[in-house]
């Protein structure tokens, strides 16, 4: 057996959140493709928001701007991802329609 190697693109988007000239929250979006579909999908990553910032509409402004550049993309879903202990970020993912659908699996690799 041998094991073909192709180049795929894709592109990633960097979402700022900016006060006064300072930079409070950022998310990403990346768009990515596969063969099992005809149209790509998203995978939004690094959502933050400064702590002083928080509970102000700050992060739900950033996601809503991600999911709405995923659709205007034409991307077929859009994922992310929270770990197990952060009980307050899923509920917060599922209020803008975000479903549990599976685990993530990780693999880190030291620097």
């Amino acid at each position: 057996m041998q094991i073909e190697r192709q180049q795929i693109s894709a592109t990633g988007i960097k979402f700022l959140a900016t006060e006064n000239g300072q930079t409070v929250g950022r998310a990403y979006l990346y768009i990515l493709k596969n063969d099992l579909h005809e149209d790509s999908f998203g995978f939004m990553e690094d959502v933050f928001v400064d702590e002083s910032h928080r509970k102000q509409g700050v992060g739900s402004k950033l996601i809503e701007v991600v999911i709405a550049e995923a659709k205007a993309r034409g991307c077929y879903k859009l994922i992310c991802t929270a770990r197990h202990e952060k009980q307050d970020v899923h509920g917060y993912y599922k209020k803008f329609g975000f479903a549990d659908h599976g685990l993530e699996f990780r693999m880190d690799f030291p620097n």
